[in-house]
């Protein structure tokens, strides 16, 4: 049984909306493209509105600036972890629900993520070179996470502003994952095959530390009570 088992499926888009995706993912597109060429200082939101064929208006009307058009795919694939988040079994622990969620995203071979496209694994390369592009980044992340909040408080039936559950489930998982994502994006050598490898190991490396803490804390309080 799916957590959300029941819910309406999604009505397809209409032709306004597939226009208005195109045009947004164009604007993605051509934002990347100039960043990698020149560097983000010496591009400006003009230029990838001329690129894409559109108007500055539009540009705005998709995104708030330079950093968060280059950027959209970390955010599309954000939504595709939080979706597939919301599709796991409900009696499925939060930790490993999150982790298989991750591990959805990343078998997708419908709507491949980021990381089989290597103009964007270079993007994501230089976040520790460009430091406006790496704020933006953590913006969309914080986002992404804050809704991953939200899918496990709803999950465990409890309140994210009272329980901290959630968000220490969400900042371990998410926080394991940005690590190996930043650790597979600085390897030029490394395919996405090896970015899965290099997640399972993290996740399991983490399941395994917090099998052994909470070994040690019961060995501790069985200690303490004799």
């Amino acid at each position: 049984m799916k957590a959300n088992e029941g819910s309406p499926t999604p009505p397809p888009e209409d032709r306004r909306q597939v226009k208005a995706r195109r045009t947004r993912e164009a604007l993605a597109e051509a934002a990347v493209e100039l960043v990698l060429a020149h560097g983000l200082g010496e591009v400006t939101v003009e230029a990838i509105a001329e690129r894409a064929d559109v108007t500055r208006r539009t540009f705005s009307r998709h995104f708030t600036g330079k950093e968060d058009a280059a950027l959209d795919f970390t955010r599309a694939d954000g939504a595709r972890i939080n979706a597939a988040l919301r599709e796991r079994p409900a009696d499925e622990p939060p930790l490993r629900a999150y982790r298989n969620a991750v591990g959805d995203w990343l078998a997708d071979r419908e709507t491949p993520g980021w990381h089989h496209r290597p103009v964007l694994r270079r993007l994501y390369a230089t976040l520790d070179t460009e430091p406006a592009l790496f704020a933006a980044y953590e913006r969309i992340r914080v986002d992404a996470q804050d809704e991953s909040v939200r899918i496990i408080a709803d999950r465990l039936g409890t309140d994210p502003a009272r329980d901290p559950r959630p968000e220490v489930v969400v900042g371990a998982a998410a926080g394991v994952l940005t690590a190996a994502l930043r650790t597979w994006a600085r390897g030029a050598d490394q395919d996405a095959g090896d970015l899965a490898a290099l997640v399972t190991r993290a996740y399991d490396e983490l399941i395994g530390e917090a099998a052994r803490s909470a070994a040690t804390s019961d060995l501790a309080s069985r200690a303490s009570r004799e």
